[in-house]
């Protein structure tokens, strides 16, 4: 089930409650979502928080997309984008077929560079020109590692796979997401890499947090970092480890545990210290401007949203930080200012969100609920408010 024109994400858990015959306080007991949160969400009186929307989905054991409307499939039409999904499904489907008689793929230098550039071009928001080129190289360098099998031959096809969860992530096909990253721990497999296992293990523990299954979730980031010592100790390890670190502590945020969400942020911090900024080490951004970002979020998790919106509104971005990154940073803290009645501020850092990365900001749940709290909030704002709305498609 997917949005309806004109639906939102309060109207849609009222459907699927009534569908399961369940009253508002039926389903607060289930969810341990304070009733009064319950029904200002479904009035769309306030915006639904992620920890809101997860616990109603596991309550009602439906997808988290499901309650979001995700993926917003008319905005994907109108983007031309929707097409761009097909080819991606269908290449990641032959990755154990060997290679393809058809394809004659190019050195393998070339198919390196041009899978960098993708991770580039993510992280720089290009999202339609990374969704309309990554089939045709998955299906380049999945002929090459088979016809050819070596370390780096499979590494590459690795990242491959990895942009196409990327792209999957970004656009809401949370199934697309997941075939891609368990063919990224095939082909990582295949390479013998500790550290891009490390990686896979951070993005699978991701989608758990997304659908609010936090002790899964955990469980994927200890393995991940116990899979990191079986590799030598670098800056490459300890990037992928900090990021590990920061994805458990939004999660524990998120599971309301702040001692464990305050370690995992002490953990990444004493990392940073000793890795610096590491933007392009495997595209994770880490590095200290990460662990203060990630600690709005984890602030935000916790409903601290004046912590959130002071801490968040002092960061200042290196023009190497990746505009994909400042986006979501953006949308976080405007989720914030709206909590603490912020308006003003919460509807610029929206446009700031959209003017980093327009095709990533369009589709991001935060800058929709956030949206949709401003609207909720009856307060003037700027014309152009309005118009934002019309460009999401809300």
């Amino acid at each position: 089930m997917h949005a309806l024109p004109h639906d939102h994400t309060g109207t849609r858990i009222k459907r699927l409650r009534l569908e399961r015959h369940l009253t508002q306080r039926a389903l607060s007991d289930l969810s341990t979502v304070p009733y009064s949160t319950l029904t200002k969400t479904e009035q769309g009186v306030i915006a639904a928080t992620p920890h809101v929307i997860a616990s109603l989905a596991r309550a009602m054991r439906v997808d988290v997309a499901t309650i979001t409307g995700q993926p917003y499939l008319s905005e994907l039409r109108a983007d031309e984008l929707d097409v761009l999904v097909r080819p991606i499904r269908e290449a990641l489907d032959v990755y154990d077929l060997g290679p393809d008689p058809d394809i004659a793929p190019r050195p393998r230098r070339l198919l390196a560079d041009d899978a960098e550039q993708l991770l580039a071009d993510v992280r720089a928001g290009e999202i339609k020109k990374a969704a309309g080129q990554v089939a045709g190289l998955i299906q380049e360098a999945t002929t090459a590692a088979h016809a050819s099998p070596t370390t780096a031959g499979w590494l590459l096809l690795a990242s491959t796979y990895r942009t196409a969860y990327d792209v999957a992530t970004k656009l809401g096909f949370g199934d697309l997401a997941g075939m891609a990253l368990t063919r990224m721990d095939w082909a990582a497999q295949r390479g013998s890499s500790a550290v891009i296992g490390g990686m896979y293990r951070y993005m699978r523990a991701l989608t758990y947090l997304r659908e609010g299954q936090f002790r899964t979730g955990d469980r994927l980031v200890n393995l991940g970092l116990s899979t990191l010592q079986q590799s030598d100790p670098s800056r490459e390890r300890d990037v992928v480890a900090g990021q590990l670190h920061l994805g458990a502590a939004v999660m524990a945020a998120r599971a309301q545990d702040k001692v464990r969400a305050d370690g995992h942020l002490a953990e990444a911090d004493t990392l940073a210290d000793r890795t610096g900024e590491a933007v392009k080490v495997h595209w994770l951004s880490f590095g200290p401007t990460n662990v203060a970002v990630h600690r709005v979020s984890v602030s935000a998790e916790l409903d601290e949203y004046g912590d959130a919106a002071v801490v968040g509104g002092r960061i200042r971005f290196g023009a190497d930080w990746p505009a994909s990154r400042r986006s979501h940073h953006y949308a976080e803290l405007a989720r914030a200012q709206m909590w603490t009645g912020e308006l003003d501020s919460a509807f610029k850092n929206l446009l700031l969100a959209r003017k980093a990365a327009p095709q990533q900001a369009r589709y991001h749940m935060t800058v929709r609920e956030t949206y949709a709290g401003l609207e909720a909030a009856k307060r003037q704002l700027p014309g152009s408010f309005l118009s934002y709305g019309n460009w999401l498609g809300v």
